[in-house]
């Protein structure tokens, strides 16, 4: 398949949709948890989420164009400044996939799409009990990305909830049973395959 720009601009929508988010390769699939000021929780579905540094430590996510429709994960970060991440567990895929439907602001996923808030010494955000790889953080920044309105939202870890990790602080993200996402709605497991030192030019092997 070869396309330039115009024939990729010329596909059908949805069509386009899948194959740009596709291209990127298989992504982490989270469920952000937030509640509004009124007390309302909200869980939905991201394949946007970052690494944005370690010190400190800071993830980030993607947010949609903000103003003609409703983004609740975005208005309730801004109204209390907090959010969790929560890998999405693979006996729970369907369930997550169906947080990205377009509830009532009334209208809590945790419940509806069959999940259980889990809360955690006043951290005012819930995170989903049901996940084995959970992150709670404080907003501390957005950046406005102008070329498609979307915004970088960044958070600071001030939680971590994960399986034990081996003794340089790598995560067996196989056993904790997370998933990836590519596209919109194609859901992969993961499956360790190898693990390597630290890369230096004297240690190289003999390719």
């Amino acid at each position: 398949m070869y396309l330039n720009q115009k024939q990729l601009q010329a596909k059908d929508k949805r069509e386009r949709i899948n194959l740009v988010n596709s291209i990127t390769g298989i992504k982490p699939a989270n469920l952000i948890g937030t509640q509004s000021i009124e007390g309302r929780t909200n869980l939905a579905i991201f394949s946007s989420v970052i690494h944005l540094g370690s010190s400190p430590m800071l993830l980030g996510f993607i947010t949609r164009p903000t103003g003609e429709v409703r983004r609740d994960t975005y208005e309730n970060i801004k109204e209390t400044g907090v959010f969790t991440i929560n890998h999405v567990p693979s006996d729970k895929i369907e369930n997550a996939h169906y947080t990205s439907a377009k509830f009532d602001a009334e209208v809590s996923e945790f419940e509806t799409c069959g999940f259980t808030e889990e809360w955690v010494d006043g951290f005012e955000a819930p995170f989903v009990k049901e996940s084995n790889l959970k992150v709670g953080l404080k907003w501390v920044e957005e950046m406005h990305i102008q070329r498609n309105n979307t915004r970088l939202m960044i958070g600071e870890i001030k939680w971590l909830f994960a399986p034990e990790a081996d003794a340089e602080g790598n995560l067996n993200l196989a056993s904790s049973k997370s998933v990836g996402i590519s596209g919109l709605d194609t859901y992969y497991k993961l499956v360790f395959e190898a693990q390597y030192p630290y890369a230096r030019p004297e240690e190289l092997p003999h390719f």
